[in-house]
């Protein structure tokens, strides 16, 4: 007994290690967009279980692909500044300890969405997983400056997983949702290549500005982010969303494509990063107003 508590008071200790592993702000910003898929998936108040248990699932998966992408790139993540604290490279975790947790954390979450959910949402959840933490960590990133582009489609997954949670089905508008985020990964991520593209280079990652240069980059952002704006105002279009929210996504629209032209036109110093940063905070608006909208809608439908 005093032995195996030896042994488990040092990982308790590393807790903060294996958070990390996990990439947490990343996570958060998926399962925000899963729940976003959610309460947009019914015109009432969700059931809590699959609310609860769909967010957890989804969350812990998510976690376990970061995690996982955290092991294959351990490599690369020690010759990069950006990445070299790391628990990997920096010695916090081995990759044993690792492997042993994002099985841990893949197990409890397909259990609790098969279990607690449905079968599509944790078969669609696993397919997500596999495509970042394999398809595009293990080959596209290295195959391809077009890595962002293909791989992205995982990462836009989030708001059909959590539709699916609670409808058990893939509908047209959560696939809208699926697309806003697709259209939104590359110009958000060539932001931040831009700024980091050194450190890419020097451990021949071919992203866009290290193989084609900052200019042509820039220009692909640009491109992205007016077609990101177009493809923003769809839910408008269908009817899914109110004239609340096409004023939002004009608004947060009108900044990204700001900052984009000026990154475009002027190349600033730090205008990489300030693109990166807004890209952040426009996908949260959109996501946000879209909310907003679906419930004003609601209440002034009980109104009326």
């Amino acid at each position: 007994m005093a032995n195996a508590l030896t042994r488990t008071l040092p990982e308790l200790a590393n807790w903060r290690a294996y958070l990390d592993l996990c990439k947490p702000r990343v996570v958060a910003l998926l399962v925000f967009t899963a729940i976003g898929g959610m309460l947009l998936a019914v015109p009432g108040v969700v059931p809590l279980q699959p609310l609860i248990l769909g967010s957890l699932g989804i969350g812990l998966g998510s976690a376990a692909a970061a995690a996982l992408n955290h092991v294959m790139d351990r490599e690369a993540d020690a010759r990069m500044r950006r990445t070299d604290r790391r628990p990997l490279p920096s010695g916090s975790l081995d990759t044993t300890r690792s492997l042993v947790f994002v099985s841990i954390l893949t197990a409890l979450s397909m259990f609790i969405l098969t279990a607690g959910v449905n079968l599509l949402t944790a078969l669609l959840t696993l397919g997500a997983m596999i495509g970042y933490a394999v398809i595009y960590t293990l080959y596209l990133k290295r195959a391809t400056p077009q890595n962002i582009v293909i791989g992205g489609a995982a990462g836009a997954m989030p708001p059909v997983l959590g539709w699916a949670a609670v409808t058990g089905e893939v509908h047209a508008h959560a696939l809208l949702l699926f697309l806003i985020i697709f259209v939104w990964t590359p110009p958000h991520f060539w932001a931040l290549a831009l700024h980091r593209r050194h450190e890419y280079a020097g451990v021949d990652i071919p992203m866009l500005p290290v193989t084609h240069g900052e200019e042509l980059t820039r220009l692909h952002i640009l491109l992205y982010t007016v077609l990101l704006v177009a493809v923003s105002l769809l839910p408008w279009v269908v009817g899914m969303a109110g004239g609340l929210y096409l004023l939002a996504a004009l608004g947060f629209g009108g900044r990204f494509l700001w900052h984009a032209i000026r990154l475009w036109r002027h190349a600033e110093p730090g205008q990489a990063m300030k693109t990166f940063l807004h890209s952040i905070n426009y996908l949260m608006g959109v996501f946000g107003a879209l909310l907003i909208d679906h419930y004003v809608q609601i209440a002034l439908a009980a109104w009326t």
